[in-house]
């Protein structure tokens, strides 16, 4: 067996996704999967770090040790669920966990912690990690990088197609029939940031648990006007974004003079409307959406796509082979293939980079593969 394991942990910072993939023969297989809990205490010290405006060298470094040994424990954690061995892996890809990403800084940087010395020795897999950076030297923003995955195993020849991920930040890859167009894709905005930021504000939950609470309230137009008005959200590709501009101090800087149910509910709907605005614009001949992150599980904000979107079909990443809990986790593995074989795993016309480079930088395991 050569299987490959992607880790990612996304913005809501409450679990590590690790998915082990079968990538041999061309094919893409999920094998095995675990989410792995973030501890509260952890997580809560990943926001503060993330909200200050600058960091605390000392705990920066120490969240980003005790992150990868949080990593390398969902990796064994994984391997015990499904009796797997390090003799299995032939690699680990890990994305870290963002605490900053400025692609549009002079110069422009974006940073992801979860030690990788720390996943290759605990674990004794080699370990890709540090995959934004390399893109980002050669001109592009780091991000969207999951777009080559979504290309490789989720292209048709007979439909258009959209794969969206709403995670904190959403993002599309446009993939069309045509296997002679080239792909592209690019942040559209606010995915579940603004809402699961919202509600932990003012009812002390994690998460809109299926959209309900924003489904109970009323969209507050005028509200939703001038959130669309956010220069990101009109500007071109290739464009990449994060928590550093989609946040609830940029929301306060808005007049907020309505309940906190109804503006929960205009932020179901900003999140929405730029999704649809940015097919609109730049995929009009969309025939099929495939949506994959934990938006994918908010069933109001799903209906809301479905009705905004109208004559698009509409179905999760689950239709494609791959929940859409692991498809994150599933392209950064991937991406660890790619690197390992001195292939590139950006694509030029998404990020804007130069050229199609190497991602990353390999950290071995253990000598005996033990």
């Amino acid at each position: 067996m050569a299987y490959f394991i992607g880790l990612m942990s996304g913005t809501s910072m409450d679990a590590i996704d690790a998915a082990a993939l079968d990538l041999r023969d061309n094919a893409c297989r999920l094998v095995a999967c675990h989410s792995h809990p973030i501890p509260y205490p952890l997580g809560e010290r990943l926001q503060r770090l993330i909200r200050s405006e600058t960091f605390n060298v000392r705990e920066l470094g120490s969240l980003d040790v005790e992150l990868g040994r949080l990593f390398a424990d969902a990796v064994k954690q994984l391997l015990r669920e499904h009796t797997l061995t390090p003799g299995d892996i032939t690699a680990i890809g890990s994305h870290g966990q963002t605490v900053f990403h400025a692609p549009d800084d002079d110069p422009p940087f974006t940073l992801q912690i979860g030690d990788p010395n720390s996943i290759a020795q605990l674990t004794g897999i080699t370990t890709v990690a540090d995959l934004r950076r390399r893109d980002m030297a050669a001109g592009g923003q780091g991000a969207p990088l999951a777009t080559a995955f979504h290309d490789r195993y989720f292209r048709s020849g007979k439909h258009n197609r959209v794969i969206l991920n709403i995670g904190g930040i959403a993002n599309i890859t446009v993939l069309a029939a045509d296997q002679d167009t080239s792909v592209f894709g690019f942040d559209t905005g606010p995915g579940n940031c603004l809402l699961d930021n919202w509600i932990q504000q003012h009812r002390d939950e994690r998460f809109d648990r299926d959209g309900a609470w924003g489904a109970g309230g009323t969209v507050n137009n005028a509200l939703l006007f001038r959130l669309l008005a956010d220069p990101y959200l009109a500007a071109p590709p290739p464009k990449s974004t994060g928590r550093e501009h989609f946040n609830l101090h940029w929301l306060q800087q808005h007049s907020l003079d309505d309940s906190p149910q109804n503006i929960q509910a205009t932020l179901t709907q900003l999140t929405v409307e730029s999704i649809a605005a940015a097919i609109e614009a730049h995929a009009p001949h969309t025939d099929e959406l495939f949506i994959c992150g934990g938006g994918a599980y908010n069933s109001h904000l799903v209906r809301s796509l479905e009705q905004r979107l109208g004559r698009i079909s509409i179905a999760t990443t689950s239709e494609l082979g791959i929940a859409p809990d692991w498809v994150e986790a599933a392209a950064f593995a991937w991406l660890a293939q790619q690197t390992l074989e001195n292939r590139p795993g950006n694509l030029p016309d998404v990020t804007g980079a130069s050229e199609a480079v190497i991602l990353g930088g390999v950290y071995a395991g253990h000598l005996d593969g033990q």
